[in-house]
């Protein structure tokens, strides 16, 4: 077994073809957070294009279900920040932005509005992601009405390969296999919850997903775990699918720089050595066509030297 990429791609990137087929490719991911045309049959075109220039090699689409995001902007000061789901949780609580970098109080909650007491220092904006790690959080509902239309999109473009955020129980899959009877689930672990679904309840069907962006943040910031734990984590989904796909965090330094650093070819080679095969490139590193294939060629220059050190058998 060879180690491979699943690629993010944007919906209208020029480079899309000479991705796709690099060598270390082996899927495609359609993140369906991303902005698209919003004439009518556009998301389906974008689905059947990208399936057509996927050829023999995979398309998933990237659901984003329970995963709290943003709905509308947010302009400093602001005291207010709609989000895609009515939640409830226990307040005061602290709510942690740009994958855990900022963070903010939150005072109080009614349906799907957050209060604050501050806000980052900046315009939030649809589409980012908002973490609260913390135990009395309830999200209203898990697939949104754009996942429905994603799968609706795919379902008839012969697309079956969906990526569920924030999967934290067996009844998370039920709707989607409604919904499109032939859906081939890949499990995204993002939280807690969705460890303790993998050490308790996960049966071995479908496979599941290391979800680093989110999951190293809600670890590092509950009041059950300490940011050490991300570890333990990655080896405990392992342990459970010995096909998991390992994602986000990975090779970051290219999205600012086309010399890797140190540290993220370390964090690849432990990945390997713990025996991922399968990594996935998120967003900061797939938006540019130099950023990408760097990362993609270190991949290449890395499992090769793996191959001459009889590593892969």
């Amino acid at each position: 077994m060879s180690l491979t990429a699943i690629v993010t791609v944007a919906p209208y990137a020029p480079f899309i073809d000479e991705i796709i087929k690099h060598p270390m490719v082996s899927g495609v991911r359609l993140n369906t957070a991303m902005k698209i045309k919003e004439k009518k049959g556009e998301l389906e075109q974008v689905v059947e294009r990208l399936r057509d220039k996927a050829g023999e090699k995979d398309l998933y689409i990237d659901l984003k279900c329970r995963q709290l995001r943003v709905k509308t902007f947010g302009v400093p000061p602001f005291t207010e920040i709609e989000l895609t789901h009515s939640i409830s949780v226990d307040t005061p609580v602290t709510a942690y932005f740009s994958d855990g970098e900022e963070y903010a109080t939150v005072l109080e909650v009614e349906g799907n509005k957050l209060f604050m007491q501050e806000g980052p220092k900046r315009t939030i904006g649809p589409g980012e992601s908002i973490n609260i790690p913390h135990p009395s959080l309830k999200v209203d509902g898990y697939l949104t009405d754009k996942d429905k239309e994603y799968i609706k999109a795919g379902s008839a473009a012969g697309v079956h390969k969906y990526m569920l955020s924030f999967f934290e129980q067996p009844e998370d899959g039920t709707e989607l296999l409604l919904l499109d009877p032939k859906a081939e689930p890949i499990y995204k672990i993002e939280s807690p919850r969705g460890l303790d679904y993998v050490r308790k309840n996960f049966s071995g069907k479908g496979r599941l997903m290391a979800g680093r962006g989110d999951l190293f943040v809600e670890l590092s910031n509950s009041e059950s775990s300490k940011p050490h734990q991300i570890i333990e984590a990655m080896e405990t989904i392992l342990e459970k699918d010995s096909n998991a796909i390992a994602a986000s965090r990975i090779l970051t330094s290219f999205s600012k720089s086309y010399m890797p650093s140190c540290q993220d070819i370390s964090d690849v080679d432990s990945l390997v050595r713990m025996g991922y095969r399968t990594l996935m490139l998120g967003d900061d590193v797939c938006m540019k066509r130099e950023s990408i294939l760097s990362a993609l060629n270190l991949l290449e220059g890395m499992m090769e030297n793996y191959h001459r050190r009889g590593y892969f058998k």
